[in-house]
């Protein structure tokens, strides 16, 4: 299966709850942080929910 790397670049301070917890639940705590996820839609949907806040990098 195809996985994606997840980087926090912007702070969750000041952003709706739901957001702050997007971030917590894909594993993301410090800035520059990086997490490494299998590609599935939930990812995904999680993703597009906090795109204002990381980057998104294909992994092979």
């Amino acid at each position: 299966m195809a996985q994606i790397k997840i980087t926090l670049t912007k702070s969750p301070i000041g952003r709706i709850p739901a957001q702050r917890k997007t971030v917590a639940a894909l594993g993301l705590g410090k800035l520059n942080s990086s997490v490494i996820k299998e590609d599935t839609p939930a990812i995904r949907g999680m993703v597009t929910a906090v795109s204002h806040l990381v980057t998104v990098e294909d992994v092979k």
